[in-house]
């Protein structure tokens, strides 16, 4: 990367929120990866936008970390700029609507509607990751996915327009959006939630969903969250009498506590990968390999992954 491009981003942003050969490993749930070129922190769409545009026109590579959630970095690391999103506004919008930037958590988007007594996040309770990601691979919990939610998203586009795209464009599917086929960056969603009659029953299905997790989920362990998506009913032949589930099908293949390195395949719940100590991203990646190898081989499903890769 150019000085001139580290002397904008040092303009834009200061010198304390840019940083040469930063390590990833901190920053994602994880905590594998190696360093990237560069590394800006932003704190609001606003400087999103600007870190994109500056990047964009110095034509460097530029990769998004939102929570660090769903994401492997490579033990190689990350060229160009990584642009990492930290926090943002929340706020009402009209008569039920509430933006949030896209480096909001969703934790703390959860909080900020139960206090004001909106409904819909509450079951969301326990999600990492931020807004921005979670609409990136239109993130599901409990047989319903984020987009539900969405009424648009404003987005800035490669040739630097930021243009707001209803939900009804932003081809959403299992893990999927638009944004993963165009290079689009979402700087702030519009959800589209309805006051609630019983603010204690939002909090009581707060806690019920972390409940959940902490019954089902390796949280005490860093992980990415769940590596596979489910099967797809229509596409993939599950043999009767096993769940369409990508954590029951790596059960049933006997992998369930298997590990190579210091990745292990949690025993709590066989779709995540736990970094059990030590573990590389060549580690986890390997076993995520063998977890779907041994699948196919086994029953004929072959599992899709739900995590993204970062870096070479």
């Amino acid at each position: 990367m150019s000085t001139n491009l580290f002397d904008q981003l040092v303009a834009a942003f200061g010198g304390d929120r840019v940083r040469r050969g930063a390590r990833l490993a901190p920053l994602t749930t994880f905590k594998v990866g190696g360093a990237a070129d560069w590394l800006v922190e932003v704190q609001d769409a606003h400087e999103l936008e600007r870190a994109l545009r500056i990047a964009w026109g110095a034509n460097v590579p530029v990769t998004v970390l939102g929570g660090g959630s769903n994401v492997l970095v490579s033990d190689a690391g990350v060229r160009g700029l990584v642009i990492r999103t930290r926090g943002g506004a929340t706020a009402a919008e009209g008569t039920s609507g509430v933006r949030a930037d896209a480096g909001v958590s969703v934790n703390s988007l959860v909080g900020w509607t139960i206090g004001r007594g909106l409904a819909g996040f509450a079951a969301w309770a326990g999600t990492p990751g931020s807004v921005g990601g979670a609409v990136f691979g239109n993130a599901h919990y409990g047989g319903r996915s984020i987009a539900e939610l969405i009424t648009s998203v404003r987005l800035v586009t490669r040739d630097h327009e930021v243009v707001e795209v209803s939900a009804s464009d932003m081809e959403f599917g299992s893990d999927r959006s638009r944004l993963q086929r165009t290079g689009e960056v979402a700087l702030s969603v519009l959800f589209a939630l309805a006051p609630s009659s019983d603010p204690g029953a939002l909090r009581e299905d707060a806690r019920a969903s972390l409940a959940h997790r902490k019954r089902t989920q390796p949280l005490d362990t860093p992980s990415a969250g769940c590596i596979f998506q489910n099967p797809d009913p229509v596409r993939d032949r599950v043999p009767d009498g096993i769940p369409v589930s990508a954590g029951a099908l790596i059960d049933r293949a006997g992998l369930k506590g298997h590990a190579i390195g210091g990745a292990r395949v949690s025993t709590a719940h066989a779709n995540f990968i736990i970094n059990d100590g030590g573990a590389s991203a060549s580690d986890i990646r390997a076993l995520i390999d063998l977890c779907r190898a041994e699948v196919r081989a086994r029953f004929g499903v072959t599992l899709r992954e739900e995590i993204r890769y970062l870096g070479a």
